[in-house]
């Protein structure tokens, strides 16, 4: 939802600003975009539902989802989507999608936990609908619950139930869920291309959202991408609609009513929440049934490592390495893929969960390597650095994500920044057994903060000229030269990566802060390297 100059409208701009995340319009433009990617036309397609956020014909805020048959998404050009479903007569959205409506829609496949959005104008189509596609942008797989879905048979829903609080079997439900979904909208006259809805997801462990009463919840707020989509818009507007699931049922209980932003919770319910949500319930829509999907949470999803080896790699980053309890050889991985992880955390009432890049070498399956920046705020990342130990244990799920190496042979220039390395010493280790070209470029404040170094300059000794390396040191030590200790002051831009001359043919794969990547991938962008050519990856705000 954007406003001319920005891709940011005023209520997202003084969230923004609220929680002291600077100028995100600066950087952020590069990941919102007014056509669908080619990555996301064909995630939306393969997935078997969506979630839609939109208004009924009184102006409250809904959350619902649309399900179909196998491959009821379509993207008939990267400005539409069409969905060959269509909503229940009982859906509190259906009417609304007959005439025609704005909507927010999110992609999520909790599975594989990756997650896309898109928002426009939805119209009816062929039995179905087709959404003239406004503004996309990806998201990062935080916070997601791995769940497989089956189809169960369609059979006739019990009748939906409306009322205007929760009751005690409601209350019970939300109050265990792990995951919601949130649908907020920016709406006004004349507003162009900043109206629209948004349709997002929140997790975390069950309990997450706290039921105050039967008409009071409060939805905490964790560190995220500094976007502040769903939050602005409840700045703007205070309409709500949140959507909780019973997996195990395919019931839909659907709530809508109006949110208050603190921006200071004192109340210690969720001492990792940076800001918290608080919902006053004015209706509450139950359709049990609803869905002919069911999900579950795959048997053994998660593995017991031990911690056999700890490494200091720089002045705030140490690698980790975990190896198998039951000897059964690690799940294999490619380089690029991060290791979903559950921690047990001293005062936390349920397992604490991040994802962390896979540092080490694809070919190594005894023990997984994850090099891990200590945050100051980071719950996760303090218990590693502070208090884990060799010999200890936590869980983990199946390697997963897809920023990974385009196959082939062309060239490759692996661009990183601070911790955002770590993928990329993972792609160096396998594009050296392939003998294939490339240039690891890398930035850092200092020598201190400069990681992997050492493992680096190895590998490019032994790739005999087809690897090559250049360090960029953005506050030097005043020991360090360059030429000696770094080849360049200052921050990495797309000029320095052209200079390079890779290749017509090379591949561009990008690690880091958001605005890092953004003001490199613009940068090459703009000097014309195909979109095709650019692959990215970024961190928010560490945990």
């Amino acid at each position: 939802m954007t406003d001319a100059i920005t891709p940011f409208h005023a209520g997202e701009r003084e969230a923004q600003a609220r929680a002291g995340a600077g100028d995100v319009a600066s950087w952020a433009a590069g990941f919102v975009r007014d056509y669908l990617p080619e990555q996301h036309r064909a995630f939306h397609t393969a997935l078997p539902f969506l979630v839609l956020a939109g208004a009924d014909d009184g102006g409250r805020v809904w959350t619902t989802l649309i399900e179909g048959a196998d491959g009821f998404v379509r993207s008939p050009d990267p400005h539409s989507m069409a969905l060959h479903a269509a909503l229940a007569a009982g859906d509190p959205l259906a009417a609304a999608c007959a005439a025609g409506t704005e909507v927010g829609a999110l992609g999520i496949d909790l599975a594989t936990r990756r997650r896309n959005r898109f928002s426009g104008y939805l119209r009816p189509a062929g039995g179905g609908y087709l959404i003239d596609v406004r503004q996309t942008f990806g998201n990062c797989p935080q916070y997601i619950v791995e769940r497989a879905w089956t189809r169960h048979a369609a059979g006739t829903p019990p009748p939906a139930r409306l009322t205007d609080a929760l009751s005690d079997r409601q209350r019970a439900l939300v109050g265990a869920a792990d995951t919601l979904f949130i649908g907020s909208g920016h709406l006004r006259p004349g507003g162009g291309a900043a109206n629209g809805f948004d349709a997002s997801h929140r997790g975390g462990a069950p309990g997450f959202v706290r039921v105050i009463d039967g008409t009071h919840l409060q939805i905490p707020d964790y560190p995220g991408n500094n976007y502040f989509n769903t939050i602005g818009n409840l700045l703007a507007d205070p309409r709500v609609g949140l959507l909780f699931v019973d997996f195990e049922t395919g019931g839909l209980l659907h709530v809508t009513g109006r949110a208050t932003i603190d921006w200071q919770p004192s109340d210690g319910h969720d001492p990792q929440a940076r800001r918290t949500i608080n919902v006053a319930i004015d209706a509450v829509l139950d359709r049990p049934g609803a869905m002919a999907l069911r999900w579950f949470r795959p048997e053994a999803a998660t593995r017991p490592l031990r911690l056999v080896r700890r490494e200091v790699e720089s002045a705030s980053i140490t690698s980790f390495h975990f190896a198998p309890v039951d000897g059964r050889p690690l799940a294999p991985f490619e380089a690029g893929q991060h290791l979903p992880v559950e921690l047990r955390i001293p005062g936390q009432a349920n397992p604490v969960g991040r994802t962390y890049s896979l540092s080490g070498p694809p070919a190594e399956n005894g023990a997984y390597r994850l090099t891990v920046k200590r945050e100051a705020l980071g719950l996760v990342s303090r218990y590693l650095h502070d208090t884990l130990r060799e010999g200890e244990l936590i869980a983990a799920r199946a390697p997963a994500g897809d920023f990974v190496m385009p196959r082939g042979a062309a060239p490759l220039v692996l661009v990183s920044a601070g911790v955002g390395l770590t993928p990329m010493v993972a792609m160096l280790h396998a594009a050296s057994a392939q003998g294939r070209r490339v240039w690891f470029v890398h930035g850092a404040r200092s020598g201190r903060e400069h990681a992997l170094r050492a493992e680096v300059e190895r590998l490019v000794a032994q790739g005999r000229g087809a690897l090559r390396r250049r360090y960029f040191y953005s506050q030097p030590d005043s020991q360090e030269r360059a030429g000696r200790d770094f080849d360049r002051a200052g921050r990495i831009t797309a000029a320095d990566l052209l200079d390079l001359d890779a290749g017509d043919d090379a591949h561009y794969l990008l690690c880091g802060p958001s605005r890092f990547v953004a003001d490199i991938r613009n940068g090459l962008d703009a000097a014309g390297v195909a979109a095709a050519r650019i692959h990215v990856e970024t961190f928010g705000p560490g945990g």
